[in-house]
């Protein structure tokens, strides 16, 4: 049967994947490990330092919007709190 590219199903170019036990898995997880890149200590505090000051900034745009919406509702109504 194909499938709605036109290619059949069962002419797949890839074959099963061969199983592998936990020592041998466990092993490649390391070997990939050591590839990584890891960040510096000073990258992970600027990186957090920005998070944290963009949250903040966040925080306050929201909050002042909030507000002037609040402001803009309670004219309109004329329900002042």
């Amino acid at each position: 049967m194909k499938t709605p590219t036109g290619t059949s199903e069962t002419a797949s170019s890839n074959p099963p994947k061969k199983r592998i036990g936990p020592i041998t898995f466990f092993s490649q997880v390391r070997a990939e490990g050591r590839k990584v890149t890891w960040t510096t200590r000073k990258e992970t505090m600027v990186a957090s330092i920005m998070v944290v000051v963009m949250v903040v900034v966040a925080a306050i745009f929201f909050y002042a919007t909030d507000s002037i919406v609040k402001l803009a509702v309670g004219f309109a109504t004329g329900i002042w709190h």
